[in-house]
């Protein structure tokens, strides 16, 4: 009896292991069947989070500082009433820019006529520095004779404010548009100057004892040496002239007179239009950051063209 029952007991205990592992084995072939889908919404899932996140990450600092900026400024406004609030200043901008284009008299126009007249001083006398600048940067960098001649000239020259320009294009033009021309010329010429020929002295000697072995001739050592080599740094001089271009042309207009954002900005100070001051600084702030990322975005674009090629 003793042996049937164990016999027995045996019996049950290998039907319930059976039991048991026919369920374990069911329960991993339901796994099988829905772990692909389960992985898919968390990967899923996991995306929307890490996008969520970066987008976080990328919002929130600039809201941040934009509501301190403007928090700063509404206290401002508040301890000084004739300064306008950021409510007050957008009123005016939308008023401005509603009709941007109006003629009243010569010195009386809107300030999208201002705004294309200094783009286009800005444009004319870059234009100038870069034809001047870059041919002597790269002779500059080329021949050792032409460094040690105008290096001199260039470091008494370059620390110069460009404001000490004006008097001079004045007195030489005997007009206000050319001698604000003459004031961005002569201060965005220098990086242009500086960086091109750094960029020539930075090309390595074993290249151009090579192209000298091979009696390459100047325009072949330029185009297929020189120019490749110091493109970076030829690019990195006229974002900063351009830069400097446009930081000038402001204070420029302001002393000269005539139509332009700077001597706008003048006249509506004089005119007790603090409002209207506002925006013209963020005007002139909004189109310099503009023209940065254009140049920026052209620099990776010829670097990127440069790098494939």
């Amino acid at each position: 009896m003793s042996n049937d029952t164990n016999a027995t007991s045996v019996d049950a205990v290998t039907l319930d292991v059976a039991k048991i592992a026919t369920s374990a084995d069911d329960v991993h072939d339901t796994k099988d069947l829905i772990t692909p889908v389960e992985k898919k919404e968390s990967e899923s899932v996991k995306r929307m989070k890490e996008g969520l996140v970066s987008i976080i990450k990328v919002i929130i600092p600039p809201m941040i500082g934009i509501a301190l900026f403007l928090f700063g400024w509404t206290l401002l406004s508040q301890y000084r009433p004739t300064l306008p609030n950021p409510w007050v200043t957008f009123l005016s901008a939308l008023e401005l820019f509603s009709h941007p284009f109006y003629v009243e008299s010569a010195n009386d126009q809107g300030i999208g006529w201002n705004i294309l007249s200094s783009l286009g001083r800005v444009g004319t006398g870059f234009g100038l520095a870069a034809l001047i600048g870059i041919p002597l940067g790269f002779i500059i960098g080329r021949v050792k004779f032409m460094q040690a001649m105008l290096s001199p000239i260039i470091s008494i020259l370059r620390p110069v404010s460009p404001l000490a320009w004006l008097p001079i294009g004045m007195v030489v033009f005997q007009a206000a548009n050319p001698a604000s021309i003459w004031v961005i010329f002569i201060s965005s010429i220098w990086p242009i100057i500086l960086n091109t020929s750094a960029g020539v002295s930075q090309v390595p000697q074993d290249y151009l004892n090579v192209a000298r072995v091979l009696r390459l001739s100047e325009w072949k050592v330029f185009t297929k040496i020189l120019l490749p080599a110091s493109l970076p740094y030829l690019l990195t001089g006229i974002r900063l002239s351009v830069g400097v271009a446009w930081l000038v042309i402001v204070a420029a207009e302001m002393v000269s007179g005539g139509k332009g954002i700077g001597f706008w900005v003048w006249d509506e100070y004089q005119n007790s239009q603090y409002a209207h001051i506002i925006v013209g600084i963020f005007v002139v702030g909004i189109l310099g950051l503009i023209i940065e990322q254009l140049l920026i975005l052209i620099t990776k674009l010829i670097s990127r063209g440069e790098t494939t090629s």
